[in-house]
């Protein structure tokens, strides 16, 4: 079996198990988004969900994040863990947002990585997510899935993107890297996979290997 073979099979194996494949962090417009996804670094999906609901009712346009106050931010996201770097980042994405893209979050890698605390991950999120185009998220789920399934033998979460780029069809990428999250979570753990019921097994090439 190809690796593009393998990844088909992934991907029909995965639209099974997840018909909905959406993001597990809430937001609103593209922003929101890019705030959720830099709360969530370090720090479980479910823990921002419950942090945000009050920011975004706090902050609601961009102006109101380009002027706040990073103590009051901070105070507000201080469970999400990194909360001064985290909060500091929030401000100046708004400002960068702002004064460098007309009040727009980008829509391509390039522009979006020049945002503070924004990396490739993040930018392939909302590429993939708000504007529908081409994107590979990948994330701790996706290194080790995507090593333990066969599509790749690398670490390097870029040179992972660009690989998984070429064996994944572009209007799958964004839907396949949330079914992959959910897969993490309920069956390819990385300390207990349950790899006697997953159905992954058959393209697995590393069934039984509980590491």
């Amino acid at each position: 079996m190809t690796k593009k073979e393998r990844a088909l099979k992934a991907v029909e194996i995965l639209k099974e198990l997840y018909p909905e494949a959406i993001c597990s962090l809430n937001a609103s417009n593209p922003f929101e988004l890019l705030v959720a996804v830099r709360l969530s670094a370090q720090c479980t999906d479910a823990r921002v969900n419950l942090v945000t609901p009050a920011l975004f009712e706090k902050y609601k346009t961009l102006d109101d994040y380009c002027n706040a106050d990073v103590k009051d931010i901070e105070k507000i996201i201080h469970s999400c863990g990194f909360y001064k770097s985290k909060a500091e980042s929030i401000v100046d994405m708004a400002l960068g947002v702002r004064d460098r893209f007309g009040g727009k979050v980008p829509d391509n890698i390039e522009d979006l990585i020049t945002l503070n605390g924004v990396g490739r991950k993040t930018a392939n999120l909302i590429v993939g997510d708000v504007y529908g185009k081409e994107s590979i998220v990948v994330d701790t789920h996706m290194i080790r899935i995507s090593n333990r399934i066969g599509l790749v033998a690398e670490k390097d979460p870029k040179k992972i993107e660009f690989a998984l780029k070429k064996i994944i069809p572009k209007e799958e990428g964004s839907d396949f890297c949330h079914r992959i999250v959910l897969f993490g979570r309920d069956v390819c753990s990385a300390r207990k996979p349950l790899c006697d019921e997953c159905k992954m097994s058959e393209i697995c090439k590393k069934v039984g290997v509980k590491k």
